[in-house]
């Protein structure tokens, strides 16, 4: 993923986020004021869950399909692992609650959960 593409992916999250004035952040904006203990907890936990260039190669792919949600048998050949690294990959994505799972016959389905991605930005963002 280039920088562009991560850019890309950051201002879609955005609009979609914007879309629904309901939805909001998780945590308070990190810059703006100091945050407690377990805001800092709760924020690490999901940027550690993003720390993974696979998933985020994952979410990616998810957040860019056109119909916004991907099957998970879609996702090996991309990604270039093995089906149970990439089932184990959205497992943690879907825990952590950026990505819904929809099981459908044999196969799992993805899509994000822009709220929750949008709220991680929110909180890096200075007000």
């Amino acid at each position: 993923m280039t920088i562009s593409d991560a850019s890309t992916n950051v201002n879609m999250f955005d609009t979609l986020y914007s879309m629904d004035p309901t939805i909001q952040p998780c945590c308070e904006p990190v810059l703006a004021e100091p945050i407690d203990s377990t805001e800092a907890e709760e924020l690490a936990h999901a940027f550690k869950v993003l720390a993974d260039p696979t998933r985020l190669r994952l979410l990616s792919l998810i957040a860019n399909a056109a119909n916004g949600e991907m099957c998970a048998c879609d996702l090996v050949a991309p990604v270039g692992r093995s089906q149970p690294t990439v089932s184990h990959h959205l497992s943690i994505l879907a825990d952590a609650g950026f990505l819904t799972r929809e099981q459908r016959g044999k196969w799992a389905w993805f899509a994000i959960v822009p709220e929750r991605v949008a709220g991680l930005s929110d909180a890096l963002a200075a007000s």
